[in-house]
């Protein structure tokens, strides 16, 4: 059956942040004394919140960081992105789509309120999607957690077995199924876990131009 709501990860699947943010993480976790490449950077820390990495990276380095250092690597991006940022190729036609249909989308990320403005509004994508943003601020738990893909079915009005997620990295995939929503693994960029994600359960495509068909293949 066709979806009554898409929800769409943000970072590397409307906006092309992905890399950008992955090479300003491998810089600071190199300083801090462990090697690391941006590749590396985005197979263990993709997809999860930015507090649960530092937990991943003072693992790493055998101590702790500062309180405030997810709100330093913010800055950074924050910072990066406000150089520009692009849509990710093919989104805009996938949205028009949804818009030709009458099926409503909304965003479901790891990413702050902040963050999430500042690069939709970059990528102009933003008048699209404002009012339909969902934070994992807003949860007790982030990715693979289930609650923000839950709090975003639950805000637009809709039960979430009639919902489908739109992701790229694998706690998201874990995030989506836990939540008992399809999910379809954009894997583009050849870093992704593919077989993870397809192990995982997520419906892998390589190309946003893929996405209708997918979505409404028996409609």
């Amino acid at each position: 059956m066709a979806p009554k709501l898409v929800i769409f990860d943000c970072d590397g699947v409307l906006v092309d942040t992905e890399r950008l943010a992955n090479r300003n993480m491998a810089e600071m976790v190199t300083d801090l004394g462990y090697p690391i490449t941006g590749p590396e950077c985005q197979q263990r820390f993709m997809g999860r919140t930015l507090e649960n990495v530092q937990e991943i990276v003072e693992t790493l380095i055998g101590r702790s960081l500062p309180k405030d250092w997810p709100d330093q690597v913010r800055d950074r991006d924050l910072k990066s992105f406000q150089e520009g940022v692009s849509a990710i190729r093919g989104i805009e036609t996938v949205l028009d789509e949804l818009d030709r249909r009458g099926v409503p989308y909304c965003v479901g990320s790891s990413g702050k309120y902040e963050k999430m403005r500042a690069t939709l509004g970059s990528s102009g994508l933003l008048p699209r999607l404002e009012g339909k943003l969902f934070s994992a601020q807003d949860c007790e738990r982030g990715k693979p957690a289930p609650d923000v893909f839950l709090l975003a079915a639950s805000k637009m009005g809709f039960d979430p077995a009639d919902c489908v997620v739109v992701e790229d990295s694998l706690p998201g995939v874990h995030a989506a199924r836990s939540a008992g929503m399809p999910v379809y693994a954009f894997v583009e960029d050849s870093s992704c876990d593919r077989k993870a994600m397809q192990e995982a359960g997520g419906i892998l495509f390589e190309a946003m131009s893929e996405l209708p068909d997918l979505l409404f293949s028996k409609t």
